[in-house]
């Protein structure tokens, strides 16, 4: 999610790091008034702003600056930019309050004529934090958005809240794509309306497990469930195909949540970790204080690095991205299952900078949600961590067991797999792995 240290211009406020799928939350540039990650002595890490002080100034930092003051500005081509941030930090802190409500009531007013980034981060609020609310307001935008962007985050609201709307949505969806036939876009949003992907049947897990990739490729698997709000689970391969085993002899595993703050599909920006291949680039230490100094897995997808370096082939001439060189990486029981290629059309559609990490939100945002306390992300896959809000020092972290089980396997070099395992409605548990990881 963070993958240089170079610093860009957002907003007037300038922040470390780059464009990011991921770092949505960079938006809301005051709330890195006072980060500091330090590293007091080995193995011992401390967030300041994971104390409790400290984390109840910046929650109300960003209720009274972020949300409360950018919603109070009239709405104007000008002040876009601060209602867009609001938004951000509502969707961060699960804020809600009648005011705010009637705010964002306020914003679908004369919606068609705002702009495609405003009509996207307002879909993506509404999607996130409203999804009963906004269902008449949607339908209308529907017809005026700006992007297919947009109009895929309005189908997919409609999806949800009008079900019998669902093939008047595929008619708009077709006569959309009339005007633009190669959008990837209006493509992934056909395959979800005619549930093309739903029809699959889950391929024989072994044949994947131990698939041959390249020569000592090590490869992560992060098992998850259909329904994003219960967490997944991780293991990690070596570079001769054994699974790497914890102290007591037990296959290595920790649980990683794959949804995002938005729980979007992963064809979109901001959504759920897409499942498929992912190339896995080293291990980085982030910048950003919501991510933390544990060292994070880099990856990258289709699209956002050469054919040529995704396949691990330097013979490779073409230069030119096609389906069928990553369906060349699969098993080939795998190759007709359509969502294990949401990889490479998210990568296609636009989505990059997607890494494995830690976290240093304050996990009691999300207090009650199924996946507590582990925190979601902007499209990442997460790990827990918990730090002390009496001293900011990290007391447990998923993360750094994580990032030590991929080094005694060889390091970060071959790929990461996430595969959806079924539609149970609870986390996943190593046992349901377990006999798979059997050699033939």
């Amino acid at each position: 999610m963070y993958k240089s240290a170079t610093p860009i211009q957002l907003h007037n406020v300038m922040l470390p790091g780059t464009k990011n799928n991921c770092l949505k939350f960079l938006l809301v540039g005051f709330i890195f008034y006072c980060t500091n990650l330090n590293a007091q002595q080995a193995g011992v890490l401390f967030v300041k702003d994971a104390k409790a002080e400290n984390r109840q100034t910046l929650y109300k930092n960003l209720v009274n600056n972020a949300i409360n003051k950018n919603l109070s500005f009239p709405l104007t081509d000008s002040t876009e930019e601060n209602w867009m941030d609001a938004f951000s930090a509502i969707e961060i802190i699960r804020y809600q309050s009648p005011w705010v409500l009637n705010r964002i009531h306020a914003a679908f007013d004369g919606i068609e004529k705002r702009s495609a980034p405003f009509q996207r981060a307002l879909m993506e609020l509404a999607y996130a934090n409203y999804p009963n609310d906004f269902s008449n307001e949607t339908t209308q935008l529907l017809d005026h958005a700006g992007s297919d962007k947009v109009f895929a985050m309005c189908a997919e609201y409609l999806m949800v809240t009008k079900p019998g709307f669902k093939n008047e949505l595929i008619k708009k969806t077709l006569k959309r794509l009339e005007l633009d036939n190669a959008s990837v876009v209006l493509n992934q949003l056909n395959v979800r309306l005619n549930e093309i992907s739903t029809k699959k049947v889950l391929p024989d897990l072994s044949s994947i497990l131990y698939h041959s990739f390249f020569k000592k490729a090590k490869v992560v698997f992060s098992f998850q469930r259909k329904n994003r709000n219960f967490p997944g689970l991780v293991i990690v391969r070596d570079s001769v195909e054994e699974f790497v085993k914890d102290p007591y002899g037990n296959i290595f595993s920790v649980p990683q949540l794959a949804r995002s703050i938005t729980n979007l599909p992963g064809y979109l920006s901001f959504g759920n970790t897409p499942q498929g291949i992912f190339r896995m680039d080293g291990i980085a230490i982030s910048k950003s204080n919501f991510i933390g100094p544990t060292p994070n897995i880099q990856l990258t997808m289709p699209f956002e690095t050469s054919l040529q370096h995704f396949m691990n082939n330097s013979s490779i001439t073409d230069s030119v991205w096609t389906v069928d060189w990553y369906k060349k990486l699969l098993p080939v029981n795998w190759r007709n299952y359509f969502p294990a290629f949401e990889s490479f059309y998210a990568g296609k559609a636009g989505r990059t900078e997607i890494i494995a990490h830690g976290t240093t939100i304050n996990p009691e945002y999300y207090k009650g949600q199924s996946y507590y306390p582990l925190t979601p992300s902007l499209g990442c896959l997460c790990t827990k961590e918990i730090w002390s809000e009496e001293d900011g020092r990290r007391t447990q972290s998923d993360q750094q067991l994580l990032t030590l089980a991929l080094k005694r396997a060889g390091g970060a070099d071959g790929y990461l797999i996430v595969i959806e395992l079924n539609d149970d409605q609870k986390q996943v548990e190593i046992s349901e792995i377990l006999p798979f990881l059997q050699k033939h």
